[in-house]
Parts: C-alpha cells; structure tokens; sequence
C-alpha cells in the first residue's frame, strides 16, 4: 500500500459525496488526480511515509454515504466529518484503522446500530457520534478502548441499560449520553472512574438511587448533569467534597 491506495480511497469517497452549497463543490473538484493528494482540501499528510493521516471536511455540508474504500486509508490518525450530511450505516471496513486517535461523526445523520467492532480501535482517545440517527443499544465491547478520554453518544435514540463495563474506562475524562431513551441504574462502576471530569446523563429514564459516596470515586468530577431523569432518593449529602464541582 502506498499514497496511491490512500488516493483511492479518497477518489471512492468523494464518488459517494453529494454537494449542498458551492463550498462543498469546491471541496469536490479539489479532490483530483492532476493535484496531489497531499495538498488536496481537508487532508493531511505525515511527512514520513507521505501518507494520509488526517481527514478533516467537517462542516463543508457534504452528504453521502462512507465507502468500504475508506477503511484503505491505514495511516489515518484522525477523521473529522461532523456538521455534515453523511448518512447510512458505518461500514465494518472502518475496523482496519487501528491507528485512530480521534473518530468525530457528530452532526450528522448517521444510522443503524453503533458497531461492536469500535472495540477493536484500542488507539482511539476521543468518539463523537452525538447528534444522530443510530439506534439499538450502547455496545459493552467499547469499554475495551483503554485509552479512550471522551465519548460523546447524545442526542441519539439509543435505548436500554448502560453497560457496566464502561466503568472500566479508566481514563475517561468526559461521558456524554444525554438526550438518548437509556433506561435502568446507572452503573455503579462509573461512579468509581476518577479520572472523569465530566458526566452528561440529562434527558432519559435512568431510574435509582446515587451513592452516597459519590465525591470518593469522582474527585475530578467539574460537571454532574443528571436532570430529567427517573431518579429517587436524596441527593448525597456529601456533595460538597467534589471540590471541582
């Protein structure tokens, strides 16, 4: 594989855009083989292997689905697509970027379930998928992304339990999950995440009580919005503690 394969991938991609505005169009004729693909809108190349590892045409409002070709681009670090148009499911293909450090789908209209194979990016540090159209359940397998500091699955209809498993996250700086149709207790294992610094939970049908020790396991807690919820009980008296809160 060479820049001509990541110079496929692309061209397969751009065949699947659709243009809404002239900025996009721009975009599009851009992205041409009399241009190299290094200097081509949006991309960014290493200067090592002269390879493709960033993509970055967030808000360029483009529409389309993602090719399977895209999961060809094997030095990618970092793929920005938010506030755009993209739709469809997320092909499997996608799985193959095992250098992923930053996936960015927000804004968009994106479907299907959240894929399970998310698990298998173990590089990646920051998953924005808010502000979708994808549906089903949150995947237990993400909690297999150690390095995993910000994910961000609001404003989606997801429904059912949160996964226990997300407790082991244990660099998670900020969890986002507002604004779903999640149901059940919160996992008492998130509680127990210390590294978090920020927890969005606003907006579902999350029912239980908090523990009452909730500032020992979050001492870097900065922001607790549980609003518009289904939970009981009495606020912790301890509260207080969170010192950052």
């Amino acid at each position: 594989m060479n820049i001509s394969t990541d110079e496929s991938a692309l061209l397969a991609f751009k065949s699947r855009m659709i243009s809404t505005i002239d900025r996009s169009n721009i975009l599009i004729k851009k992205w041409s083989v009399s241009t190299p693909v290094c200097v081509w809108i949006g991309v960014t190349c290493g200067l090592r292997h002269q390879r493709v590892t960033a993509l970055d045409i967030s808000s360029m409002n483009l529409g389309g689905n993602i090719p399977s070709q895209l999961g060809n681009l094997s030095f990618l670090v970092s793929i920005n697509l938010s506030i755009n148009y993209f739709y469809g499911s997320l092909p499997r293909e996608l799985i193959q970027l095992r250098r992923l450090k930053i996936i960015d789908f927000g804004f968009n209209s994106f479907s299907g379930q959240i894929p399970s194979w998310f698990g298998f990016l173990q590089n990646l540090q920051l998953l924005n998928l808010r502000n979708n159209s994808f549906t089903g359940f949150i995947p237990p397998s993400l909690s297999n992304i150690s390095m995993l500091q910000d994910l961000d699955l609001s404003f989606n209809p997801l429904q059912g339990k949160i996964p226990e498993e997300i407790g082991n996250l244990h660099n998670l700086k900020t969890l986002k999950l507002q604004y779903n149709r999640l149901t059940g207790l919160i996992p008492l294992t998130i509680f127990n995440i210390s590294t978090l610094e920020n927890l969005f939970f606003t907006g579902n049908n999350l029912s239980g009580n908090l523990p009452v020790d909730i500032c020992r396991g979050l001492p870097r807690i900065k922001v607790l919005r549980l609003s518009s919820n289904e939970l009981d009980g009495e606020i912790p008296s301890n509260l207080s503690e969170c010192s950052l809160l």
